[in-house]
């Protein structure tokens, strides 16, 4: 899988990784080995980097399980989501117990008092308990807000939502980052499964066969990282197979402009109520 140097960072990341929302909020030894089978093959894939969060119920305490025993060979995104001080710190002193002390990026979550929990990020950092600082919004109405946190200086990287249906960032969010060296992180490739609502078919997908797809969601990440300012799309997932398939749309050659035309007129008829 193809690695990218992940803006002006310093540090390099996989191109496709993997989120936990959802699919890793799980309790039981049979849920959670099977989080772990799925952590194991995404390392074994490339796909080394895992994103997380406390909004994300138990997922943050499974991942860190699942990972625990090859820590020095994954990378963690996880997050800050609390409205008050204490309670941000509470949630970034359980994280780092959960990560072995230290967490490669640390993301401000929806932008939730960020300016407070970004001191405190950068005193984590300071101590080399974080590498990296970011912020993350999934909401379109918040971006003029990111958009003043990005120009602080203070951050290195965003996660976005960004498919061939939600493409609001292309108009200020990915021009900036670009501009400011950010690491650029994908949520949301699926567009939360309104994407699968009527998956093209095999036809469909065969002009698309010389880039290495054979299935929807492959097309679907190879069309947001195929855009050179995104770094690391994280689609989630809670099967081997799946996590296989997704990996393999990080291997090269990237779609042009005609291959990403193509699929965002597929994605208008998968995204579709009939």
């Amino acid at each position: 899988m193809e690695t990218r140097p992940f803006g002006h960072s310093g540090l390099s990341v996989p191109v496709i990784g993997m989120g936990t929302w959802r699919t890793f909020d799980v309790h039981g030894r049979a849920r959670e080995a099977r989080a772990q089978a799925v952590v194991e093959t995404a390392v074994q894939s490339g796909a080394n980097l895992f994103d997380s969060s406390p909004m994300y119920g138990e997922a943050e305490r499974v991942l860190g399980d699942s990972v625990r025993a090859i820590r020095d060979r994954v990378m963690i995104a996880t997050k800050v989501w609390a409205h008050t001080n204490e309670e941000g710190y509470q949630q970034v002193t359980q994280a780092l117990a959960y990560f072995g002390g230290y967490v490669e990026l640390y993301q401000i979550h929806n932008l939730v008092n960020w300016p407070q929990h970004l001191d405190m990020l950068e005193r984590q950092r300071d101590k080399g308990a974080v590498r990296l600082i970011g912020a993350t919004h999934y909401n379109s109405a918040a971006f003029p807000e990111l958009k003043m946190v990005m120009n602080t200086g203070r951050i290195a990287a965003i996660q976005i939502p960004y498919n061939p249906r939600e493409r609001t960032v292309e108009q200020a969010i990915l021009p900036l980052a670009a501009d400011l060296g950010l690491g650029v992180v994908v949520m949301r490739p699926f567009g939360e499964g309104s994407l699968f609502r009527h998956p093209p078919s095999v036809t469909d997908l065969r002009p698309l066969e010389f880039f290495g797809v054979t299935t929807w969601a492959q097309a679907l990440l190879k069309w947001a990282i195929s855009d050179s300012r995104c770094h690391v799309a994280i689609p989630a997932t809670s099967k081997e197979e799946h996590m296989r398939h997704n990996a393999l749309a990080g291997n090269p050659p990237w779609f042009g402009p005609e291959e990403r035309k193509y699929v965002t007129r597929l994605a208008t008829k998968a995204s579709s109520i009939v």
